[in-house]
């Protein structure tokens, strides 16, 4: 009998993992007697709408879809149509050629959960065990295949509660969304706590009211020749006037008033007045504190700590780095990238000390390992930080990567390798000088400077900031050797002027930081909430920073009246708690569902909410006064800007919330919205306008305020030939009475004439024909469809190539040109070798680089179309 490559009698084994690359990889290590093959992720999950639930079980689980709460909170899973059910064949009918089925997923609660659904979805009559991993190199699979384990019950129980509360709350919120705010919105329990984190920031910076104060520079000379080592001048701050210390930025509110009043704030006049008495006085060392600077590694990266600095150094946002993450861990270059673990294995603390030593010298390394404790809540130290894969590093040169996953790789491979190196060490010093001006005031300056007398580290891995102003930790500021009583010389004193700033918008890296600071959410999830409101139109980004929409204002203030509790921060990070208690089996799945859906003495229950909500005034909820008469709506089209008058214009959609004051609202209205009144319906008795929009010129007709949110109006665009200045009521009325049935077939088919994107077609079914122009819309007779019914579809009237929509630069990963494209199916974006559809609601014009860059990175990491062999693993030789 054929034997295993640890010596025991072969098996046939089934490997199940979830993506094809990961599948590629670990086949490669295991020897003959293994089958690999991919999940593709999720095979199945709850369905998605009340159709999908079977006739027989709609009373039990149609409302909410997919989830019994009156027995138990028992979910109905299903495995959709399409690829997923298809994967569920292929591997039942791999299952049966197998004589054990491993469950190699990934090892946290999304993996153990996939796990746990191909278990129960495969029901297989030969032994299952979990195969768990941190990093996919040849030593870390075959020590996985020889100790297996169960799967943990405690972990799936955890996951299916987080999506069950996920599942309840989207679908008792979003549908309040639809009616009172616009239709096709979302709520989700982290994704509108993170919404609200951004709207809150710029609440704060909408209510921020600069201040203004000055203070002095002065430059002081020692008289002596200087070097780079020694400079003989150097700068000094104005600390203090008469005892009262001068004021700093830190010492205004946000309504820009002084929050003591025991410090002294320069005017303009006052400064220039103190700084012309100073220019020509004697300055005095009056003390010179010197002290030892010591400065330790940071830690290895973990998730959140990687997203970070990625989009501090390399500019990246969550979700492209942690795509470029999976490619590496799944390709066997890095371990596995969702931990919120910053501990090294042995093997690890090995490898980096001996990169330590070989590239860098002893000198630089420590006499024993460093190891660090992770401060986050609840943190799994049996995982391992982010680090580069196997008991020896490669070095980036080593690796043959390029692109962005020889960025990423190299920033992982720097910061695991610096975690390992001695401390950096320097001295820092804390001048202060004393000088009395010509009108008798007595000044007091003060000076820092930090010398570096051992990098350490710093030589290795260097930690960027958020703020672009900081101080980065390997920079020097070197001062003369100054001593007590020392006379000093100024060359020159000059008034500073400074007006105290907003607080800083969010970026994605400093989103992140506070969402795990309040301990929101979980690390694997940022970048996945960060994406949803973005796609959502919740947020949109201005350079690096996240900025609000007008729309996420209005979801917000709903919630925050009437769903209080759901996107409370604290009862957020409760939820946390109470998942990682169900993980640990400290908590009971079905006790915590029952307490989160119907309530209790303490709490109100999320079903009690959603069925007591009351009269919700739409208009109000929408509504956002700023001043003058003016207030700012958020309409069925968008927001827009109203006077007390009710004059009306458009708000462009790239304005920020804090830029958009009574001056700009008076500009806005002025301007109009740019629609065109055509004239009432006389059969609807509503106005018809014509409009430009995003996708071209259109007509419509205007509804009532009243109207409930999810009302659409008739809407068609304009022909070829129309434009918005010349269209008239007639057309526009004809224009509406489109898509028109012409009439059926013999077979009682029913046949339309309408308008597309490329241009007029008549369609029965799925089957469709070209027309030759835009008035045979209206012309078209059942006779003359059936004519060009009877024709071959082929390619008649098919498009030339157009040139691309806009450019964006090259893609980091494959180095060609990156195009947005105008397709059959919309707008896509496309690097000549992945093409991937722009989401719905993004505007081309607004996409950036950086979101291209991410949307490529997404569709090239979720691989090719499944093959139809299974990958098989390659005896070694």
């Amino acid at each position: 009998m054929a034997r295993s490559t640890n010596g025991a009698a072969a098996r046939r084994r089934l490997v199940v993992v979830e993506s094809p690359a990961k599948a590629k990889t670990i086949a490669g290590y295991l020897g003959d007697g293994y089958m690999v093959e991919s999940s593709f992720g999720h095979i199945r999950d709850l369905p998605s709408k009340k159709t999908e639930v079977p006739a027989a079980e709609r009373e039990r689980y149609g409302n909410p879809v997919g989830v019994d709460v009156d027995g138990g909170f028992e979910p109905l899973y299903i495995v959709p149509a399409g690829r997923a059910k298809d994967q569920v064949k292929k591997l039942r009918s791999m299952l049966r050629e197998a004589d054990e089925l491993l469950l190699a997923t990934d090892e946290d609660r999304e993996g153990e959960a996939i796990a746990w659904h191909l278990r129960e979805e495969l029901k297989p009559k030969v032994p299952v065990r979990r195969m768990v991993f941190h990093e996919i190199t040849r030593d870390a699979i075959r020590a996985a295949v020889e100790n297996p384990r169960e799967i943990d019950e405690d972990l799936v129980d955890a996951q299916e509660t987080r999506r069950i509360v996920d599942r309840l709350y989207g679908y008792q919120v979003s549908p309040v969304l639809w009616r009172k705010v616009m239709q096709g919105l979302s709520a989700g329990r982290v994704q509108s706590v993170a919404t609200r984190l951004v709207v809150d920031r710029e609440r704060e910076r909408m209510a921020f009211r600069s201040a203004s104060y000055w203070d002095l520079t002065a430059t002081l000379e020692t008289g002596t020749s200087g070097s780079a080592a020694e400079p003989s001048a150097f700068e000094a701050k104005l600390a203090s006037v008469d005892g009262a210390r001068v004021a700093s930025g830190r010492d205004f509110d946000a309504r820009g008033e002084v929050k003591s009043r025991d410090v002294v704030v320069l005017d303009e006049e006052r400064a220039r007045a103190l700084a012309a008495a100073l220019g020509e006085v004697d300055y005095t060392v009056r003390s010179v504190e010197a002290k030892p600077y010591t400065r330790k590694p940071y830690a290895p990266f973990r998730t959140t700590t990687l997203q970070q600095e990625a989009s501090r150094k390399l500019g990246y946002g969550a979700a492209r780095t942690m795509q470029v993450a999976q490619r590496l861990y799944e390709n066997g270059y890095i371990t596995y990238m969702r931990t919120d673990s910053i501990t090294l294995s042995e093997s690890a603390l090995s490898a980096a000390r001996a990169q330590v030593a070989q590239l860098y010298g002893q000198q630089y390394l420590p006499d024993a390992p460093r190891r660090y404790t992770s401060k986050v809540k609840n943190a799994q130290e049996a995982h391992e930080a982010i680090r580069p894969a196997g008991d020896s590093f490669r070095t980036p040169a080593e690796t043959g990567l390029n692109g962005d996953e020889y960025r990423l790789y190299e920033l992982i491979w720097m910061r695991t390798v610096a975690s390992q190196m001695r401390d950096a060490k320097g001295e820092t010093v804390t001048v202060r000088i004393g000088a009395t001006a010509t009108t008798g005031e007595a000044a007091e300056f003060t000076s820092s400077g930090r010398t570096i007398t051992f990098h350490g580290f710093l030589k290795a891995y260097v930690e960027g900031a958020d703020d672009p102003e900081a101080e980065l930790d390997d920079r020097e500021r070197r001062l003369p050797h100054l001593s007590e009583g020392q006379g000093l010389t100024a060359v020159a004193v000059e008034p500073d002027g400074h007006t105290t700033k907003p607080p800083a918008r969010y970026t994605e890296a400093t989103l992140v930081k506070e969402l795990e600071d309040r301990e929101i959410g979980r690390p694997s999830t940022y970048a996945s909430i960060i994406r949803t409101i973005l796609d959502r139109g919740y947020v949109f980004k201005r350079g690096s920073a996240l900025v609000p929409a007008w729309l996420a204002f209005a979801v917000v203030r709903l919630l925050e009246e009437h769903f209080t509790r759901l996107v409370d921060y604290e009862f957020t990070a409760r939820m946390e708690d109470v998942l990682d208690d169900i993980a640990a089996g400290r908590a009971d799945r079905a006790a915590e569902l029952a307490q989160f859906w119907h309530g209790d003495d303490t709490i109100e229950g999320l079903k009690k909410l959603a069925d007591n909500l009351g009269e919700i005034d739409a208009r109000e909820i929408s509504s956002f006064p700023i001043g003058d008469g003016y207030t700012v709506r958020v309409g069925r089209y968008g927001p827009y800007i109203e006077d007390a008058d009710g004059n009306r214009g458009s708000v462009p959609d790239d304005l920020p919330p804090d830029e958009l004051d009574t001056e700009k609202a008076h500009e806005l209205v002025s301007r109009g919205n740019g629609d065109r009144e055509l004239g009432v319906n006389p059969t609807t008795g509503r106005m018809v306008v014509a409009k430009s929009g995003r996708y071209g010129p259109y007509v419509t007709e205007i509804l009532p305020e009243d109207a409930p949110k999810n009302t659409r109006p008739p809407t068609a665009s304009l022909f070829s030939t129309m434009s918005v200045d010349t269209v008239t009521l007639e057309d526009a009325l004809r224009l509406l009475t489109l898509p028109r049935v012409v009439g059926t077939d013999g077979e009682g088919n029913e046949i339309v004439a309408t308008n597309g994107r490329y241009g007029p077609y008549v369609k029965k079914g799925s089957d469709s024909r070209s027309l030759p122009d835009e008035e045979s819309l209206f012309t078209v007779t059942v006779e003359e469809a059936e004519k060009l019914f009877a024709q071959p579809k082929g390619r008649r009237g098919a498009r030339a190539a157009t040139p691309p929509l806009r450019e964006l630069g090259t893609d980091p990963a494959s180095g060609n040109p990156l195009v947005v494209k105008d397709g059959r199916f919309g707008p896509y974006v496309t690097d000549g070798e992945t093409n991937v559809t722009v989401p719905r609601g993004t505007d081309v014009e607004q996409l950036t680089h950086e979101r291209a860059v991410e949307l490529i990175a997404e569709k090239r990491a979720k691989g090719p179309a499944p093959r139809k062999r299974a990958v098989r693993a390659r005896s070694r030789s």
